[in-house]
Order: C-alpha cells, then structure tokens, then sequence
C-alpha cells in the first residue's frame, strides 16, 4: 500500500509502497479518510526524540487518523466494519500516513457525528494534551487561572476551549494578528508576544501549560501562584515521565540531570513542573467525542493537503503560521 515514510533520521519524507497492516486479535483495521499532522512527526523524523521513543527505520509518520473500519480482529467487541473513527495510535504503532493502518482496539472511539473526518483527524492528539493536561494533570476547577501559550496553535486552540468548560479563567499568548481568533475561542486575556511581556503581565496563575520550553518555561513558573503547577509538552522531560515509561538507568539518570535546573527553580518558586507526553486513550476520545456533539469543543483546521503533498503539510508546520491543525486528506 502507499505510505510516506522517511529512511533514516533527518531524512526527508517521501512516498513508499509498504506492507499491509497485520491486525492482531485486538486490533482494528481502518482505512484512512484523513490524517493529522503534527510538530510530533517532525521531532520523529529530525531525531529529538530517539532518546526516548526510538524507532527503527524506515518509519511510516503520522499520529492522528479519522476513518472507516475495514475488520475487526478476533477479540474486539466495540467496532464493526463501517464505523467511523478516530484515534491517536500508540507510540510503536503509528503510521497513519498510509491508506490503511491496524490500531488496538483500546487507543480507538467512534468518530464524533456532528463534524467532517477532516475535522475528526484534527482532534486525536491535541485533545488528549489538552484533556491530560487540563484533567488529569491540572485537575482544573472552576474559577482557576490557567495560561495557554500559543493559543492560536494545534494544542492550544482546543485547550483554551476545554479549559473555559471547566470553568476557568483563560489567558493565552498569540500574535495581534490571532487576538480576535483566541478570544472567539474562549480566552478572556490575550497577551500579544510580539509586543507584550505576559510575566509583567500575569500573576497569580494556577496553571501554565507551556509548549515552547527554555527561557519561556522558566518565565512560566514565575507567574504562577505558591503551589500552582506548570506543565510542559516540549520538555524537558522529568523522571517521573522516565519512570513511567519504563527507560533504562543511564536514561533516566540523563533525564534527571535534563530537567534538573527547571525543577529546582520551581521548587525555589513554591511551585511544581511536570513534564507531558501525551498517551493514547479511546476512553477520553470518547469524552471528546461528546463535548464535539455537544458544541463545547470545535475543530480549528487551519489548512488541509492532499495526500501527495503529505511533505508539504509537514514543511508548512515547521514554518509556523497556521491556526489550529494542518490535515491531510486520505489517499
């Protein structure tokens, strides 16, 4: 079947006839309508995560896929050729930069019913940052304050959204050009990076989900409040994320000594850093699902592609610029 895939790290991506999927007794077989791209996929093909998501090559990308259930393995019970869904895969089993691709049945939910698939693939992979960070991490409740940077991008036009559902006060940072775009989306306070500083602007915050790392992070952790909590999806990660994923020793050790610095000016702060790396879940794609058909969430597609300009939509990503997610429709 056609793929794009890319031979060895660094390597540009191109097109690849591959193999089928094998669908193991647990596995769904769906063919692929469209497919999210993200700023994951070309950390993957640019090495930053071989560290602690290595992969062997060549390796067909893609994080994010909407489409219909072609056949069901053995053992699955919640699918049956026809459904429309949608998924984020899980690390190892990615690769829906394809026609076809088998996903376990448990990372799989049914495609939301008041939205296109196009819009459906935009959701997988931002959501669940947004859900993990905001539910499951932040645990936010209503009337906190909660800063979202870059709120005009892929995560941050959804997490502003759930974040004003729960009930909180939302600051986001975006250029002049997005203010209007962020506030439609829910954010009550829109600090202009370009021309504002927001630690001169924001204080008292109870949460900060940062997706830009370094020098912004670190200013993140300062406008927080005593016990507030900033969390970060660029890293660095953190050794409760090394324990979690099973690394070894040495791994651990170096991951350590990456967020070393960071953890102990939060700790000089009274205020706490976590490090996310979202995981798969068709339980929370399913909570998902229902904020979309209840018209508490919407999907921002900021440019769609064909599927033989997949390179291009992941170039376009690097360049930066465009609202919410790039999608690329099925082969």
């Amino acid at each position: 079947m056609r793929a794009f895939v890319f031979d060895k790290y660094k390597q540009p991506l191109h097109e690849a006839h591959v193999p089928e999927p094998t669908v193991g007794d647990r596995d769904v077989l769906v063919r692929v309508i469209a497919a999210g791209a993200n700023q994951l996929d070309e950390k993957i093909r640019g090495g930053e995560f071989k560290a602690i998501l290595p992969y062997k090559t060549p390796l067909t990308l893609g994080h994010d896929v909407a489409g219909t259930v072609i056949h069901t393995g053995a053992q699955v019970r919640n699918f049956k050729p026809g459904d429309q869904v949608f998924a984020r895969p899980r690390d190892h089993r990615i690769g829906t930069f394809a026609e076809r691709i088998a996903i376990d049945e448990s990372d799989l939910a049914l495609a939301p019913t008041t939205i296109s698939p196009v819009e459906a693939a935009s959701l997988p992979l931002v959501a669940l940052t947004a859900w993990q960070a905001l539910v499951v991490k932040g645990n936010v409740k209503p009337g906190q304050q909660v800063l979202i940077h870059a709120g005009a991008g892929g995560v941050g036009s959804i997490t502003i959204q759930l974040a004003k559902h729960l009930g909180a006060h939302v600051a986001t940072t975006a250029s002049g050009k997005n203010a209007d775009f962020v506030h439609d989306l829910g954010a009550d306070v829109v600090i202009d990076y370009r021309t504002q500083d927001f630690e001169t602007e924001l204080s008292g915050y109870d949460l900060v989900l940062d997706s830009l790392g370094g020098a912004n992070l670190e200013k993140s952790l300062r406008i927080l409040r005593p016990g507030g909590k900033a969390i970060g999806i660029s890293g660095p990660p953190d050794p409760a994320f090394a324990r979690e994923a099973g690394l070894n020793p040495v791994l651990r050790l170096a991951i350590t000594a990456l967020s070393r610095k960071i953890r102990r000016q939060a700790k000089k702060l009274g205020v706490t850093y976590e490090f996310l790396f979202m995981g798969p879940s068709g339980d929370q794609l399913r909570e998902i699902a229902g904020l979309v058909d209840d018209g508490v969430l919407r999907p921002v597609v900021g440019q769609t592609f064909s599927f033989d300009d997949t390179p291009q939509a992941l170039e376009a990503l690097a360049q930066g610029g465009i609202r919410g997610k790039a999608v690329i429709t099925g082969p």
